[in-house]
């Protein structure tokens, strides 16, 4: 099996509130993402403008329930984005997490640092194929294709 067919992918938001987040300085915390039925989880953060002098940086939370109260740092999960890093890529990956819901948790300060998106990978299904979520318009799938007319 190919791996659109192993991977849950949906498109979260970085604030709760947008797919996208403006450039500003203010700290976020992402949608709440429920791993049941997956044994790990991939985020992909994609930066936008990152204005110099900028103190950017964000780790993953973990929580029993699915609560922003209550929601705990995981260890060495931090990672910091340098006020260079303009429309790069930021990728963390928790295998086995040892709660159900996971969450990034944005640190934006001293200048403007915008989010250009989160996606989320599930993997490791205990269920196959998986379904994909309704963030996602289409997903193909191709076994030796044949050339010629897309």
């Amino acid at each position: 099996m190919n791996l659109t067919q192993n991977v849950k992918t949906k498109r979260i938001q970085p604030d709760g509130s947008g797919y996208t987040v403006a450039a500003g300085t203010t700290d976020v915390n992402s949608d709440i993402v429920d791993t049941a039925g997956f044994e790990g989880v991939r985020f992909i953060v994609a930066w936008g403008a990152i204005v110099s002098g900028a103190v950017t940086s964000f780790k993953v939370q973990q929580n029993d329930v699915n609560s922003a109260t209550g929601m705990a740092d995981l260890t060495g999960s931090n990672i910091t984005v340098a006020d260079t890093d303009d429309n790069k890529l930021s990728i963390t990956d928790i295998f086995k997490p040892r709660e159900r819901y996971i969450r990034l948790a944005f640190d934006r300060g001293t200048q403007n640092a915008t989010i250009d998106g989160v996606i989320v990978e599930l993997y490791e299904p205990r269920t196959l194929p998986v379904t994909q979520d309704t963030t996602v318009q289409s997903a193909e799938q191709w076994v030796s294709p044949a050339e010629g007319t897309a």
